[in-house]
Parts: C-alpha cells; structure tokens; sequence
C-alpha cells in the first residue's frame, strides 16, 4: 500500500534546529524514506524527494544537527492515536515554552486511515495583512512565520513516531512563570490542580500515623519537645471556649503545614499556646508571601471578621497589593481565642516572619483590642480603620436611616469626600443635627475615632489606593467563600493558599501583558504618556492617563504670583467637580511637585492638577521622584540585592544575620525564578558551583579563612 502525501506545510522549512531520528520500524510495502525531510551539510539546504531509498535517508539523517536539551523523551516516544500525540506534542511545547497549533495530514490511498500528521508552533505562518514590528513580534497572538514543528509517522502497528523536529524558533519562548498561560497548555494545568480542588472539599487527610510537630520548621514549635506533642493535640479541645475541633481534624492542619514547611525553604509557621500548654492560635505564610512583602510592605490589610461559625473559630488573612495593583497575600491566621494577648502575640509573629520590616499603615476592621494590639505591636504604623467596615457596621447599627439617600450622601461624604478638617466638622455636623442622632452611640464612639478613618484627616499617610473602587469591593470579600463554606481546619488552610495561588496566578498573567507590548497611548505622540505606559504596569498607566486627562483636558487654572522665579504656584479648578480649588507649586528647577489633594502621598500617582501643571511648563516627562517604584513593571527587579542601596550593602558587609537574611532571600528569589525549566536550572546549578570553586580558592590561600572554616 503506497501513500500519496501532499508536502505538508513546513515540509520544506529550515532545517536549523531539525531533528529526524532515525525510523527502523517499517510497514512492509513502504519504505521509511517515503517522507520529505529539510536536511543542512554545511549551510546548504536540499530536499530528499518522495522515493528516495531507505539508505540514503540513513545517510542524510546523519548530517542533521543533533537534538537540543529536553527532546530525547520526545523522540523516544510511542504513542498510539492522534490525541495522544498532539498531548505528547502540547507538554513538550509546556516544557519548552510555545504554544502548539494542529497541522496537516496524509493519509493511506484508498483509506482515511492516517499516514502522517504534522503539528507546528502557534507562530507558524503569518497572518494577512499583519505587518511585524518590535512591539508585537513577541506577542502570542501574532504569527512570526516561525518553523518549529513535529511529524509524526503511524505504521501498520498503529504506533505513532516522530519522524521529524524542528526545534528552533525565531521569537521568545515562554519564561517558566508564564508557561502555564499557553492556550495549548492550559488543559495540562487544568488537570495537575485537580488535586487541590479535591484537598478543598474533601479536607487534608493526615498522611498517616501519630500527630508530630515539625522539627524543621521555621517558628515558635521548634521550642516545643517531642514528649508534650501528643498532650498538646489532644488537649486542644478542652480550650476556654470548648471549640468543637476534634483531635484529627488538628493533626489534619498541622500535617498540612508540616508538609509546606517540607516542600517550601522559606514556609514560615507558628502556633501559640495557652498556660496549660494547648495549642490555640496558629499563623503561617508561605516563601512567595515573604517576597511580595519586601516588595509592596507600605500597606497591608488585616480583616478579623471572617468567622467559622461551626468550631467558633476566626480566619484573618494579612493582605496587600502589588504592583498591578492587585490583591496578594502576606499570611493568615486562625484564632480561636481574641484576646488583647492573642493579637500581641499574632502580629510579633507576623513580623518576625517578615524581618521585623514594619508597614507604613495597615488597614483593620473597627475593633477595640485589635487596635490596642496595633499600638503596642506597630507603634510608628499609621493605623486606619477599613471604609468598608464602617459601612457594613452601618448597616446594623442605624437601622432605617440606610435607606435615605440624603444620610448615606452625607455619612459617605464624611469618610472619604471631604478636603479638609473644618470641611468635615461641617459636613458631621450638619448630618448629625438633620437627622438627629445627637444620642446615637455608634456615631458618637466612631466621631472619636476619627482620626483613624477620615480621610481628610489621613493626607499624609499612604494607602496604595485600597480605599479605591474596585479595590475596595475587593478587599472586603477576600475570604467569604471560605468562612461560609468549610469546616475543617486542613481544607481552610487549604482553600486559603489556594486564594493565594489564584491571585498568583493573575498577577503571572498582567506580568505578561506587560512583557509583551507597553499599554496603547490614548495619544499616541503625547511624550509623558508614553513615558508613562514605558514605566507603569498596564493597570496603573491606565490610572495615570485618566488622570492625565482629566488634568489636561478638564481643569481650569489660575497662575499665582511667586516670590522665586523658579517657583510657580497654580489654583485649580476641575470642570464638572462643584467649586472645589486645590493649590499646586512646582520648581522648576528641582523638579518638586505638590498639590493640597495629597494623592501622590496617599496613592503614589501623580494628580490631575499636578499633571496640568507639568502640561502648562511643557515637562514632557514624569520628574523621576514622582514614579514610584512599587507601581512600575520593574517593582520586584534587584529589591534582594543590597548593592543597590549603599546602607544596605553596608550592613550586610558588617552584620552576619543581614549578611545571611539577604542572602538566604536573594538565592531563594533566583532558585523560584528558576523553576520548572530544566536550562535554567543548569545555569543556577553552574554559577553556584562557579561561586563554591572561587570561595574554595579564598579558603585555600589564606590560613585565617581556612582557620575559620575548619572550625
């Protein structure tokens, strides 16, 4: 039986990178080199024609570059139908970063069955009318003309094999941490969470045996001894409140935190014991936890509201945002008991698990002794209360006035839409007297706490924009899913990383938006907003460009005579805002900006009335003290590497834990962005062994460092 085979689409691509192992399995009537094959012998490319023996295949094989890393286990393999080889085809795409794309097929005469199938990057081809630039090149969805591609030969056996590679491709291939957003891929990912979906509903079941406490881990257990183990377990439930935990059920979580702790260097976990030596309290984060938090630690939100009705228990997650200006996780905590004591000991725990690195603020819900906590535990933090706690509080505590469209105006007016002091204390007091609530205790006590919620009176104190819809909404229901749903203590630490890697999982996908192309400029010739969308991740330049317009486009101004020529001094006026003026000075020749809105401060973003300001000077770029660096794409690039900074450095030169934490961290960053790809694993393995063989020199040519080391 003789094929009759159409050259496929890329049968006659480059052979640089091509790879035909060499077929010894024949069907009789047909001889193996029925197949055209791209071979080079030096630098010349010629084409093994239809018909051309067996022999001579062997011969031209030979001349073919040998296979790259990671191909072997492809070109071995056996399968034995078409999903299966497109699957086989898809995971070594995964592995190596590209996407897959269905090509052509032959078939036997006279029969539908399958001679040949080709499979071909996603960026094979190019699309009409597509033009190529440096922008999208690297864009996944744009074809490149690319030419890696794979042939798959079937016999009589029903046995498909590679007969043909081409492993080169002419753009980026995927970086480890964004392999997982491949479309071909994505039904590899899907199938490998399956597992965790199944430790959500159905609780982490203990591996096996007698409850023991970690003795690797890094926290507070490490100091309890081996003997009390089994007396602290089962004692938990004779606690104050009479949890309704059963002893199996603990040793369910402790497992699960034992085994993180196992499977991740930098896994931090502590748990708090009561004076009768029971477990109450426990808190863990994990080593990507630890990073966001040196990158985005100015402000983190701490929510104590989400109870376990069932065991009476409280799930309070530390969270934050990041450069995307996303939700990501710093850690979480399950309490059983609240006392001013318990929170103490939370909130040391979660700094020492941090490098006693204290935030710039924190956000928490409207409760006296966690605010009491803060004071002691963060004493220089600025400690606000959450705007979406005060709301949900005034649901149930002001009754029919909820509905009146006139208070809840002037009430959310008073949080957050005042611009002054004596603007507030006006608007308070109005809203007070109209609809009488001179006795309304829940107003009264939150008037005293003014201070902690009011955002006029907050202008100096930065925020990273939590107090902002969307993010808001977001914020407030991190973890509602999981208080309303499970009960067991393994499947809520469970459901909880799961958030995490979720939330991961988005920021991974903005990472590569970013990579990819800068965001599209609304003005296209406009120099600072394309300075801007260079800078900024894509989220935050479309902020900026808002404001940008905003400014530029509805803003009326007044100039203001100055004593400094350098300085000039503007009232602004937003079209379509009411009245409302706010004073911008800029100095031109530092370069300084400032505006009595205060968002720079609170937000870190620049004003529309700051905007407007540059825009009348003719500064077509953002002054450099102005980009924040926890907002740009670069937010997580050299923050382990003390050079950078010259007090840092310094202080690792002279102090051994600053040496060894910055270090321990820096390595732990490189080994994270290493993982999953097998070259860039080599490439770590190769420059520690480069950096052992350098230290083992030093050690061997001076006697006091050889002195010391033996010792």
């Amino acid at each position: 039986m003789s094929p009759v085979e159409p050259p496929a689409a890329g049968a006659d691509q480059a052979s640089e990178g091509a790879v035909v192992p060499h077929d010894d399995g024949g069907d009789g009537a047909t001889t193996e080199a029925q197949v055209a094959v791209v071979v080079s012998t030096s630098g010349d490319e010629r084409r093994v024609e239809y018909g051309d023996d067996a022999e001579n295949e062997g011969e031209e094989a030979a001349t073919v570059q040998g296979s790259k890393e990671g191909t072997e286990e492809l070109l071995r393999k056996v399968v034995y139908s078409e999903e299966a080889a497109y699957k086989l085809y898809c995971d070594y795409g995964h592995r190596m970063g590209f996407s897959i794309r269905k090509g052509k097929q032959s078939y036997f005469t006279g029969t539908k069955r399958i001679r040949t199938k080709d499979y071909f990057c996603s960026k094979e081809g190019l699309k009409e009318g597509e033009k190529l630039t440096d922008a999208n090149f690297n864009d996944p969805h744009t074809r490149t003309n690319c030419r890696a591609m794979v042939r798959f030969r079937v016999n009589d056996h029903g046995e498909w094999k590679v007969i043909r590679l081409v492993s080169d491709h002419n753009h980026n291939l995927a970086r480890p941490e964004e392999r997982h957003l491949l479309r071909s891929a994505r039904s590899l990912i899907a199938g490998r969470s399956s597992s965790v979906e199944a430790m959500l509903y159905a609780g982490y079941q203990v591996p096996g045996g007698a409850p023991q406490l970690p003795a690797g881990s890094t926290s507070a257990t490490n100091n309890v001894e081996n003997s009390k183990q089994q007396h602290l377990l089962l004692g938990y439930g004779a606690t104050a409140k009479a949890l309704a935990v059963g002893t199996g059920d603990l040793q369910s979580l402790v497992s699960y935190l034992k085994s993180r702790a196992n499977e991740d260097g930098m896994f931090y976990w502590d748990v708090q014991l009561d004076q009768s030596g029971r477990m109450t309290n426990f808190f863990w984060r994990d080593g990507r936890s630890r990073i966001d938090y040196d990158c985005f630690s100015d402000v983190i939100v701490f929510d104590s509201t989400y109870r376990l009705s069932k065991q009476n228990l409280i799930c309070a997650p530390f969270v934050g945002v990041n450069h995307h200006w996303q939700t990501t996780m710093y850690g979480c905590a399950i309490l059983a008991d609240e006392s001013m004591s318990a929170f103490v000991w939370l909130f040391k725990s979660f700094l020492e698990s941090m490098g006693n690195r204290h935030p710039q603020s924190i956000f928490t819900n409207l409760d006296q002794v966690v605010s009491k906590a803060i004071e002691e535990v963060f004493p220089n933090t600025c400690h606000r209360i959450a705007h979406w706690h005060i709301q949900k509080n005034a649901h149930s505590r002001l009754g029919a006035l909820n509905v009146s469209k006139g208070f809840n105006k002037m009430f959310t007016k008073c949080i957050q839409g005042c611009d002054s002091e004596a603007e507030f204390e006006e608007t308070w007091a109005q809203m007070i007297n109209e609809f009488k609530l001179q006795d309304n205790k829940w107003l009264k006590k939150l008037y005293k706490l003014k201070r902690k919620w009011c955002s006029a009176l907050n202008k100096c104190s930065f925020d990273g924009g939590v107090e902002y819809e969307p993010q808001c909404d977001s914020m407030s229901n991190i973890f509602n899913s999981v208080a309303d749903k499970l009960t067991s203590l393994s499947a809520i630490a469970v459901a909880v990383d799961k958030h995490s890697e979720d939330w991961r999982e988005k920021e991974l996908e903005e990472d590569t938006r970013c990579l990819q192309k800068p965001p599209a400029c609304i003005i296209k010739h406009s120099d600072i907003l394309n300075h801007a969308a260079k800078e900024y991740t894509h989220r935050i330049y479309k902020l900026f460009e808002t404001d940008f317009l905003d400014g530029c486009g509805a803003t009326k101004f007044k100039e203001l005579p100055c004593e400094d020529n350098n300085t000039h001094q503007f009232e602004m006026t937003m079209q379509g805002r009411g009245s409302r003026v706010c004073t911008v000075r800029f100095n031109i020749s530092t370069m300084e900006l400032s505006c009595s809105c205060s968002k720079f401060e609170t937000m870190g973003l620049l004003c529309p009335h700051a905007l407007k300001a540059l825009s009348i000077k003719n500064v077509c770029k953002i002054p450099e003290s102005y980009i924040l660096k926890r907002w740009t794409k670069d937010a997580k690039k050299l923050v382990f590497n003390p050079k950078q900074y010259e007090t840092s450095y310094q202080e690792c030169m002279d102090d051994d834990a600053a040496y060894c934490n910055y270090v321990m961290r820096y390595a732990y960053d490189l080994v994270t962005k290493s993982q999953g790809q097998e070259e860039l694993r080599k490439a770590l393995w190769e420059t520690l062994e480069s950096g052992q063989k350098e230290l083992e020199k030093h050690l061997g040519n001076d006697t006091h460092y050889a002195a010391s080391f033996a010792t």
